[in-house]
């Protein structure tokens, strides 16, 4: 298949690119062996001229904790350490990974549009500006916790969608989600990979996200590129997302292919997205352009790739306003994926705004924030072990793991399937409302309290 890079020297692409070369490998600002400690990189994004070692004391770490965790830590390298190592809550976002997964909803308009809409192609527009979106949220350099096992957590009232998400298993950590409205139907099954370089973590996004358009019941399946977290320990962190998403209609065969460049020298190219929409025989028929933290906008093309004569670049999405100075980088969605306004009635007493050390985070108290993730940490080691002593299995309650396996860029992945028992669920607290008085959340799983996880 072509790829934008075969059209990179053509008008359209060198007029909207700088002169360095688009696809070539990222050239940083290094910094190597700074401090005694060999083989560590800093990388400044911005590519400024600072003092090499003032540049390393940036961030939010104190020297002493730096040098703590660079001791502790470099033992990790080259490893995978997605849920091995306990970290300091100084560095967490008071929101979990089962939350994060929520925040693609934020513009799912854009999926609307693309049920609503009849052009095959602008179809992959929407959806692939839908999936490009969240990556301005993603740019956070804050750690979400992960969830504990048969944590959940639901969204309500927005853009008229349910969502429920569940960690559905801890050894590997792999989580569930499904979302749907009157236009669509979201599943993902994600199990994150990772690879520690010391000052630096790659994360393989390995998982299989499906979007159905109920109208024709057109099937969409997502592979994003991978991510690097820069400057962990030292240096200001910073989030890159270099490669290539590919969102393929499987009912048709066409495809979009897009190209997150790499940060090079002096910031260069940092946040660009270039690409096509190609129909089922490879043949380019719309191009995309944009920044993954800004815009996004499309033309048609023709067969080489450039823009047809009398058409014109239309804005397809923008990113919202955001907060000004919020201290997590927070958009006004995710303070909103925190609240309980957008939480359903009787809400789930395993849902991930309930968990002690998010919400003690929240409210500022670090001390407390840190004794209870240790607490609910150590609770589920013991939970764990009470649970194979008695040869007993944890069973996700929203989600069905199916004899599935797909194979990823990253490796193979089980899948598990929503299994439409919450949507009964919430169909019954919604039909009894008023008349039964009974507070769900008291017989409710409660991964919170210690005996819950050693159910089967």
């Amino acid at each position: 298949m072509g790829s934008p890079k075969k059209y990179q020297n053509k008008g359209f692409f060198s007029a909207m690119t700088s002169g360095l070369t688009m696809f070539g490998n990222a050239m940083h600002r290094s910094i190597n062996g700074l401090l005694g400690y060999e083989g560590l990189e800093v990388i400044n994004p911005e590519g400024g001229k600072e003092d090499a070692e003032e540049e390393a004391q940036k961030g939010r770490w104190k020297q002493e904790e730096r040098d703590s965790y660079w001791k502790m830590m470099q033992k990790y390298i080259g490893m995978d350490v997605t849920s091995m190592v306990t970290l300091p809550v100084l560095i967490f976002e008071p929101m979990t990974m089962l939350q994060k997964m929520a925040e693609l909803m934020e513009y799912s308009n854009l999926l609307d549009q693309a049920d609503e809409c009849e052009d095959p192609y602008m179809r992959l527009v929407y959806t692939t500006s839908w999936a490009i979106s969240v990556y301005y949220a993603y740019q956070r350099t804050w750690k979400p916790f992960n969830p504990i096992l048969g944590e959940t957590y639901e969204l309500v009232n927005h853009n008229g969608i349910t969502f429920i998400s569940e960690q559905v298993s801890h050894h590997p950590p792999m989580s569930a989600g499904h979302a749907e409205n009157e236009h669509f139907s979201y599943d993902v099954t994600s199990k994150l990979k990772t690879k520690f370089l010391g000052n630096s973590l790659d994360v393989y996004p390995v998982g299989r996200t499906h979007v159905v358009l109920k109208r024709d019941g057109v099937v969409f399946e997502l592979v994003p590129p991978p991510t690097k977290v820069n400057n962990l320990i030292f240096g200001r962190t910073w989030v890159d997302s270099p490669g290539e998403m590919i969102m393929t209609n499987l009912t048709t065969g066409d495809k979009a292919v897009l190209y997150f460049q790499p940060c090079g020298w002096f910031g260069t190219g940092r946040y660009e997205v270039d690409g096509y929409v190609y129909n089922a025989t490879e043949e380019p028929k719309i191009l995309m352009t944009g920044k993954w933290n800004e815009v996004m906008s499309y033309q048609p093309c023709d067969m080489e790739g450039e823009p047809l004569p009398g058409t014109e670049l239309k804005e397809v999405w923008r990113v919202a306003p955001v907060p000004q100075n919020d201290k997590f980088q927070y958009t006004h969605f995710a303070h909103k994926i925190n609240s309980f306004d957008r939480a359903p009635k009787k809400l789930l007493a395993s849902d991930s705004r309930l968990r002690p050390d998010r919400y003690a985070l929240e409210k500022g108290d670090l001390t407390k924030a840190s004794t209870e993730k240790s607490n609910l940490e150590e609770r589920q080691r013991s939970e764990k072990r009470n649970r194979e002593a008695k040869g007993h299995q944890f069973t996700p309650r929203w989600f069905d793991l199916t004899d599935e396996v797909t194979p990823t860029p990253w490796g193979d992945l089980e899948i598990y399937r929503y299994n439409g028992k919450y949507t009964d669920h919430r169909a019954a607290i919604d039909s009894s409302d008023g008349v039964d008085g009974d507070d769900v959340q008291s017989t409710e799983f409660n991964p919170w309290q210690y005996g819950n996880l050693s159910e089967e």
